[in-house]
C-alpha cells in the first residue's frame, strides 16, 4: 500500500520536475559567451535574479530534484528488501 502511494507521488514529481525545467530560460549567450561579452557584467538584474521568478522556478527544481532522487532510492531500496 504505502509502496503503491510513492509510486504515484514518485509520478506526480516527475512530471511537476519536468514541467519546471521545461519553463526555465536558457543559461547561455549561445556563441556570443565564448568572447566573454556581457555575460560577466554586474547588472541589476544579475544581482537580484533570486527575487524574480526565474529564481523561484530554479529553487523550486533544486527540491524536486532532491526530492526525485530520494523517492528514487527509496523505492528501489524496497524492492531489494
Amino acid at each position: 500500500m504505502i509502496r503503491t502511494i510513492l509510486s504515484v507521488i514518485f509520478m506526480l514529481i516527475c512530471v511537476a520536475l519536468t514541467v519546471v525545467i521545461l519553463m526555465q530560460e536558457g543559461k547561455t549567450n549561445g556563441l556570443g559567451s565564448l568572447g566573454g561579452g556581457m555575460s560577466n557584467m554586474d547588472t541589476y538584474w544579475s544581482k537580484n535574479k533570486n527575487r524574480s521568478m526565474e529564481g523561484t522556478i530554479v529553487k523550486v527544481t533544486r527540491v524536486l530534484a532532491v526530492l526525485f532522487f530520494a523517492l528514487a532510492i527509496v523505492l528501489n531500496l524496497s524492492v531489494i528488501g
